[in-house]
């Protein structure tokens, strides 16, 4: 054992630690050893040493044995609801807006033509809501300290919002944590979008496109395309699909649930891509954003995504628990937002347009 022991000595008595584990060095507030068998149940014996002391405390893997690191984490601010019934109102009228000039509706002439934006503004709420609120329901069951969601309302004249997110305040317990947290939102946004999809698609209707109007051209995810499919088929030369405010609203959220699925940073993907390769994970990160970078050549935005994924951070915090391994569970949840990726993604969401 190394002479260096000022780790728990100061709250927390050695031998409470060394009846779990072999103690074999601590350093500052880092102890390393092994973990006794059954490595599970003595992990939640020494999770509930450290919390009787207020402390947090994070499991590794090293090599043959293992490496506790232990710290404070303060408790968050009382999270102030107004805020979020605030932005949620804002966003609710930014998409209204937005929705009524979908519908061909001018709300500036005519305050009245809000009303024409209630579809959009119903379908994209729904789908950002239950893509927020899935992810902090499922937070708080497994104890992470998450606020409720917040709406971002933008004046953007294609979309009203720039999306929703939750603030996580507390680390996460696991892997599986990691993976049914970053899964949750993607899954159940994309549960819903698909409804929503339909019956926008069912309000759509096939026009002929004169070919000196400028219209907004959008590429179509695999899934998006097999409904236009079902519901319409293929249009005849000179015709196309014009969406419905409500079908836009379900392409949106689909390109939404692509975005958040991206296997980097802090993306719903990126949690669950650090949760499956571990410490391989930031190799990894880089190689998607030099394909991202790569898909510059179909659409500029690709570019500017890579660089918000870069800013925001390619390293990834490491949950409590990162010894126990994922189960077949988590692995099929994992193939399972892999496939909804595939089916959302498009290379190419917007046809000769910027960001």
């Amino acid at each position: 054992m190394s002479d260096n022991q000022t780790g728990p000595e100061s709250y927390l008595e050695l031998s409470a630690v060394s009846r779990y584990m072999k103690v074999e060095a601590i350093r500052g507030n880092k102890i390393w050893g092994k973990i006794y068998d059954p490595v599970p149940e003595n992990m939640n014996e020494l999770k509930r040493c450290f919390a009787q002391n207020g402390a947090t405390v994070f499991f590794e893997k090293q090599g043959d044995g293992h490496l506790l690191t232990y710290g404070y984490y303060p408790q968050g601010k009382p999270v102030k609801l107004w805020v979020n019934l605030l932005l949620l109102v804002a966003t609710i009228l930014t998409t209204l807006f937005v929705g009524a000039l979908h519908a061909g509706k001018d709300p500036f002439s005519d305050f009245r033509n809000i009303i024409s934006g209630i579809p959009f503004s119903i379908g994209i709420i729904m789908i950002l809501g239950s893509h927020e609120l899935a992810h902090y329901l499922v937070a708080r069951h497994y104890g992470v300290d998450v606020t409720p969601p917040y709406f971002l309302p933008v004046p953007h004249p294609m979309t009203g919002t720039m999306g929703a997110f939750i603030k996580i305040r507390s680390p996460v317990p696991s892997k599986t944590a990691l993976v049914r947290v970053g899964v949750a939102g993607p899954l159940t946004g994309f549960l819903v979008a698909i409804p929503v999809t339909i019956i926008g698609l069912a309000l759509s209707k096939v026009r002929l496109i004169p070919s000196d109007i400028p219209l907004l051209r959008l590429g179509s995810p695999l899934i998006f395309e097999l409904i236009s499919k079902v519901l319409h088929g293929a249009p005849p030369p000179g015709f196309d699909i014009l969406l419905h405010p409500l079908a836009f609203a379900g392409w949106l959220g689909m390109f939404v649930t692509a975005l958040n699925l991206l296997p980097v940073g802090q993306l719903d993907g990126g949690h669950i891509a650090y949760a499956v390769l571990g410490k391989r994970y930031r190799i990894f990160s880089v190689v998607v954003i030099v394909g991202l970078l790569g898909l510059g050549i179909f659409w500029m935005g690709w570019p500017f995504w890579a660089f918000i994924a870069t800013i925001l951070g390619l390293r990834h915090p490491p949950p409590l628990d990162n010894i126990t391994p994922l189960d077949k569970v988590d692995f099929l949840l994992v193939l399972l937002a892999l496939i909804i990726l595939i089916v959302t993604f498009t290379p190419v969401p917007f046809p000769a347009a910027g960001f």
